[in-house]
């Protein structure tokens, strides 16, 4: 398999996801400026979407969407639990909380890092701190999104609170998000995740 990334971006969580379920991949670079891919190409010959995270299958296909990688992730190694078994009812809170994430906390951030798309700063910060007071609150009793096991939702989660710091909102109101990130960033998959990608000493 193949992940095309960019340090620090979204494909971060799938990148997680691949350590922490001990597969086989290679890692793509792609240039964000040019929507190049490393050694030469266009991203969009590989994706039509022009967009990363893209998940280049051993017989030629490519997934793209984070939410829709981290699950395929995980149901290739079903041992590694990084989501609950297809069919349990507990699946669907997984599902829930990818959908959250993507929705309502992923697509806000881009009002911090693009101003020339019209966002509004000052909503996108109100809109982040509304559904990290709920996160929050949920994080307060829970060491996980789903319990007391690791899923491919806290890597999602954990991906989009990195950006917190760029975006200048300081995640010490949320005590329980500020644990939530400590606890992760000491996995030994996510710190191989961030060490390939060049991010750990920047989120010491």
């Amino acid at each position: 398999m193949k992940l095309y990334f960019s340090p620090g971006a979204c494909s971060l969580a799938p990148h997680i996801a691949l350590r922490e379920a001990g597969l086989a991949f290679d890692l793509k670079r792609v240039d964000l400026g040019t929507l190049t891919v490393e050694h030469g190409g266009k991203l969009i010959a590989i994706n039509p979407k022009n967009q990363i995270p893209v998940l280049g299958l051993d017989d030629g296909q490519i997934l793209t969407e984070v939410s829709a990688i981290l699950q395929y992730i995980a149901d290739l190694a079903p041992a590694n639990t990084l989501a609950p078994a297809r069919g349990a009812f507990e699946r669907y809170r997984l599902q829930e909380w990818l959908n959250f994430i993507a929705a309502e906390v992923h697509k806000s951030f881009p009002a911090f890092f693009y101003p020339e798309r019209g966002f509004s700063v000052p909503a996108a910060r109100t809109h982040l701190a509304q559904r990290f007071d709920y996160v929050n609150h949920v994080l307060t009793s829970k060491r996980y999104l789903l319990g007391d096991a690791f899923t491919v939702a806290d890597a999602y989660l954990f991906n989009v609170l990195s950006w917190a710091r760029p975006a200048n909102i300081d995640l010490s109101r949320w005590p329980a998000l500020n644990a939530f990130m400590g606890r992760i960033l000491q996995r030994p998959a996510v710190r191989a995740a961030m060490t390939a990608e060049g991010l750990l000493a920047a989120a010491a």
